[in-house]
C-alpha cells in the first residue's frame, strides 16, 4: 500500500466518524433506536438527544451530557421517554413549566421578599413564626400551577389536627393571600387560586367579662402592686379604662397622647384617636413627660414579656385564673354596650375597622330592647282593644276570647 493509498483510506474513514463541515453543529441518528441520536456542538461537546413528534410538532429533547453518560444509559432513558410519548405524557411540560412557572418554595421565597416589608414589625414576627413551622415545607418539590383545591384542602385539615383550628385558619389566609399575588403577577391564570373556598374552622369566640367583686379584686390586687411594678399597674390600668389594645398602650409615646385623647399614628386598623376619661388621664399624669418619639413605658425588658409575666401573678393574686389580658378590653365593651350606646359608638371606642367585630356586643342591649318592646305594645295592645281606660292585659284577653 503506497503512502497515497494510506491518506485516502485515512480521508474516507474520518468522512464516515464526523460527516459535515467542521465547526457546525449537526446531529447523527441511530440506525436501531428511531428517533435517539448523538449532537455534536460547535465545541465539539456531545450530547445524547431523542427527536419526537408530539402534539403535531417535531420536538428535540436533550437527555444528557455524553461526557457524564454511557450511551447505554441514555438508550435506555430514550426509551422509557418513548413509552411515555405514546402514553401521551410530553416530558418536555416539565422543563418548559421550570422556565416559566416557579416552584412553591421559590415562589414562597419572592413573595415574603415584596410582601414582609408592607406588614407592621408585630405582624411580620408573627407571620415569620407561621412561614418557620407550617409554611415553608408545606408542598415540598411542586409548582405553584400543580397544588389543585384538593391539595390545599388536604393541607389545611392536616394543619388542623396537628396545630390547631385558630394556626390552620391564618396559615391558610397567609397562602390564599400569597396566590392570590401569583395570580395578579401572572404566574397562573384568573380564579385559580386553589385556597379560595377552602372552609375555615369556627372561631372560638373567648369573651371572659368581669362582674363588681371580680374588679374590686383586680383593683385591690393593682394597688398593692403599684409600689413595686408602677409601670405595669399603669399599662393595665390604661387597658381597663380605654378598651385599648396591648401593643397600642405598650408602644404609645408621648407625642401621641395629648390632652384629653390619644391620637395614635398607628394601630392595628391604622391611625385613630382613643378618648381619655379622667381616670385615664390621671394614669398618665403621674409620669414624667419626655420627648415626642419617646414611649411613655419603659421597661428593662422586652415590653411584652415583662407585662405578660406579671399578668400571670397578678389575675392568680386575684384570683381571677381563667382571665387574659385581652378580656379587659371586651369588659370595657360589654360595660358601653350595657349603658346602652349603640354599636356604631362602641365600634368607634374600640377601634373596629369592621361593624361585624362588634355585633358580638349586641345582646348586651337585649334590656333595652325588651323595655322598649314592651312600650310598643302596651300601644297596640290599647289600640286593638279599643278600651283605654283598661290594662293591656284585659285588652289582649278579650280580643283572645273573643277569636
Amino acid at each position: 500500500m503506497t503512502q497515497y493509498d494510506l491518506r485516502q483510506i485515512i480521508a474516507e474513514e474520518l468522512a464516515r466518524v464526523i460527516p459535515g463541515e467542521a465547526g457546525k453543529r449537526r446531529s447523527r441518528f441511530d440506525y436501531v433506536l428511531p428517533g435517539f441520536g448523538e449532537r455534536i456542538h460547535r465545541s465539539g461537546r456531545k450530547s445524547y438527544v431523542l427527536q419526537r413528534t408530539m402534539g403535531g410538532k417535531q420536538r428535540l429533547i436533550t437527555i444528557g451530557d455524553a461526557a457524564i453518560l454511557t450511551e447505554r444509559i441514555a438508550k435506555d432513558v430514550a426509551r422509557r421517554l418513548i413509552l411515555r410519548i405514546e402514553l401521551g405524557e410530553n416530558p418536555a411540560d416539565k422543563k418548559q413549566r421550570a422556565r416559566k412557572t416557579p416552584t412553591y418554595s421559590a415562589f414562597l421565597q419572592s413573595y415574603w421578599e415584596v410582601a414582609a416589608p408592607t406588614w407592621k414589625p408585630s405582624t411580620r414576627e408573627i407571620q415569620n413564626i407561621y412561614r418557620r413551622t407550617h409554611l415553608d415545607h408545606a408542598f415540598p418539590g411542586k409548582f405553584i400551577d400543580e397544588i389543585s383545591h384538593g391539595d390545599a384542602v388536604r393541607w389545611h385539615a392536616e394543619l388542623t389536627r396537628s396545630a390547631g383550628p385558630g394556626a390552620a385558619n391564618r396559615a391558610m389566609e397567609i397562602l390564599k393571600a400569597m396566590f392570590g399575588k401569583a395570580e395578579a403577577w401572572g404566574y397562573l391564570p384568573e380564579h385559580s387560586n386553589p385556597f379560595r373556598g377552602v372552609k375555615r374552622n369556627r372561631a372560638r369566640k373567648i369573651e371572659r367579662f368581669l362582674n363588681h367583686d371580680e374588679m374590686a379584686r383586680l383593683g385591690r390586687a393593682l394597688a398593692a402592686n403599684r409600689p413595686e411594678n408602677t409601670v405595669e399597674v399603669a399599662v393595665i390600668l390604661l387597658l381597663a379604662l380605654t378598651g385599648c389594645r396591648r401593643g397600642e398602650i405598650l408602644n404609645l409615646t408621648w407625642g401621641e397622647v395629648q390632652g384629653r385623647k390619644l391620637k395614635l399614628k398607628d394601630s392595628k386598623t391604622g391611625p385613630r384617636i382613643v378618648w381619655l376619661g379622667q381616670e385615664a388621664r390621671l394614669v398618665l399624669d403621674a409620669f414624667t413627660r419626655g420627648k415626642r418619639d419617646e414611649r411613655v413605658f419603659k421597661f428593662d425588658v422586652l415590653p411584652r414579656s415583662a407585662l405578660d409575666w406579671f399578668w400571670r401573678r397578678l389575675r392568680t393574686e386575684a384570683g381571677l385564673d381563667d382571665v387574659r389580658l385581652h378580656d379587659l378590653r371586651h369588659n370595657f365593651a360589654s360595660l358601653a354596650a350595657r349603658s346602652s350606646e349603640t354599636l356604631p359608638m362602641i365600634g368607634n371606642l374600640l377601634g373596629h375597622k369592621h361593624s361585624s367585630s362588634t355585633s358580638r356586643y349586641a345582646h348586651f342591649d337585649d334590656i333595652t330592647l325588651v323595655g322598649v318592646t314592651e312600650k310598643i305594645g302596651n300601644t297596640l295592645a290599647q289600640s286593638l282593644g279599643g278600651r283605654p281606660h283598661a290594662s293591656c292585659a284585659e285588652n289582649v284577653t278579650s280580643i283572645w276570647n273573643k277569636s
